[in-house]
């Protein structure tokens, strides 16, 4: 492993970024046809950084026309890179989330929330302010909910494999990950017990996938390409089909969230935009992002085999015997749950593409070279490349499940999933995730209770339109 410092990078060359936007408006609809159905988007970036010999390169990005102001931007795929990215002195975030657009505010209750607000606003502050205080506040409550919450995974998850001979994680990862967000920020009551019923899960997935469309493509066979494009990717998809359904979360929210909303009125927001933005953060933020992570852990953890099972294992029993109970101390003294965590965050970061735009004309330097990036000009990081960058971490594109343990642990600032580094805390002044903390925590839960409760497990997997599928074969109950 190796990284460059920084009186080297000062003294590299200032080169032209390479690559072009081809021709007006065909460009971004042929680099638009190669992201989704030519070559897919971890291809795409890799055969253009091949191409070009560069990290640092010039592209078109989906969705483009008519979907996107502008498509142009300049891609960023190494790991010396990429913190441009966070540096809201030289970038702003404003209006851009995951990609180079921004979903109409009518699936917000019209407002903007927090997610899409520049650091210069002043309602940023306020509102990811509300955020940080509420996790604090709630603090406490992070490992009783969420042990309560998965045992009920457990339970279906045995019934299944009882009945069917496998057991499809996905499901029960989402109902898992929706029933600990509502009963956390809605005072411990279950989603089951309000208007939602059993379909708070389903009711996120689609209102979640009418704003991510663009950047979806469903592989259908029997959909010709440019069919699914016209519908997904040209036009923003209306608000009016999902209405009903984010309804339905909004006012399970609103109604079971007293004290939050109480506390954003004494900071001088508005009781229902102060739920318009935590159900943002709960349900595309977290809910989102863990519907991603969870079966990431397990296709890495299950593909690792026995040797690694074993290792967790002996950790996490003799720790929780050691610490008497499944504790924040417990938790930290268990470095290789930890770097597990950390290198699935590694290999499949949730949020995979970050768009910026340049306040002003800013230097970028990549591991070989700098590039002038004007003002104005959108920058946008495929991270799934840059924190897999052969020149920081040895066999990258292995998972390696110590990775992080002792030494390791000074590669953490390479770790980018949050919007930020994993070594930085998330403020009021940033756009990192302000969960940042709670879904590394729940990810070492995770493996902790799994493996309180099973030796070892097989599974299957696949991908799907956010993440992969994962389906359990078996699972060994713990034998001590």
């Amino acid at each position: 492993m190796a990284s460059s410092n920084s009186s080297d990078l000062s003294k590299l060359p200032l080169k032209e970024i390479p690559g072009d936007y081809g021709f007006p408006f065909f460009g971004a609809i042929k680099d638009r046809y190669d992201f989704h159905y030519n070559q897919g988007a971890d291809a795409f970036f890799r055969t253009r950084m091949k191409n070009y010999q560069s990290t640092v390169f010039r592209t078109n990005v989906p969705p483009g026309p008519f979907n996107a102001p502008n498509s142009k931007v300049i891609v960023l795929v190494d790991a010396v890179s990429y913190p441009i990215l966070f540096d809201n002195s030289k970038v702003d975030k404003e209006n851009y989330f995951e990609g180079t657009f921004m979903s109409s505010t009518a699936f917000n209750g019209g407002y903007k929330v927090c997610g899409f607000l520049g650091t210069t606003d002043p309602k940023h502050s306020t509102l990811k302010g509300l955020f940080l205080s509420t996790l604090a506040k709630l603090h406490d409550k992070f490992i009783p909910i969420f042990i309560s919450s998965i045992s009920e995974l457990f339970t279906s998850l045995e019934k299944e494999l009882s009945e069917n001979g496998s057991s499809y994680f996905n499901p029960l990862s989402d109902n898992l990950s929706f029933e600990f967000l509502f009963r956390l920020f809605c005072e411990g009551r279950s989603p089951t017990d309000t208007s939602l019923g059993t379909g708070g899960p389903k009711s996120v997935d689609k209102w979640v996938f009418f704003q991510l469309a663009p950047l979806i493509s469903l592989g259908i066979k029997f959909v010709p390409n440019f069919l699914e494009d016209l519908v997904l990717h040209t036009f923003p998809l209306p608000y009016f089909p999902v209405k009903s359904d984010h309804q339905k979360l909004y006012n399970a929210f609103y109604n079971n969230m007293g004290s939050i909303l109480d506390e954003a009125e004494k900071l001088g927001v508005k009781r229902d935009e102060a739920c318009h933005n935590i159900v943002f953060l709960a349900g595309f933020n977290s809910y989102g992002g863990m519907k991603v992570f969870f079966p990431a852990l397990i296709k890495w953890v299950g593909t690792a085999g026995l040797s690694l099972h074993s290792k967790l294992e002996n950790e996490i029993r003799t720790t929780v015997k050691t610490e008497g109970g499944v504790t924040f101390a417990a938790l930290e003294k268990m470095t290789l749950v930890k770097s597990v965590v950390y290198e699935t965050l590694r290999m499949d970061p949730p949020v995979p593409f970050q768009t910026v735009k340049a306040r002003k004309d800013t230097v970028i330097t990549s591991h070989d070279a700098s590039f002038l990036v004007k003002k104005d000009e959108l920058i946008f990081g495929y991270q799934p490349l840059a924190t897999r960058d052969p020149k920081v971490f040895k066999n990258p594109e292995e998972f390696n499940a110590d990775r992080f343990v002792g030494d390791g642990e000074k590669f953490l600032k390479y770790v980018y999933w949050s919007n930020g580094k994993e070594t930085d805390d998330p403020t009021v002044n940033d756009k990192q995730c302000p969960g940042k903390d709670l879904i590394v925590l729940l990810g070492r839960i995770f493996l902790v209770e799994f493996f309180l409760r099973y030796d070892t497990f097989e599974i299957e997997f696949g991908k799907l339109l956010l993440g992969s599928k994962v389906t359990f074969k078996s699972v060994t109950k713990a034998t001590s």
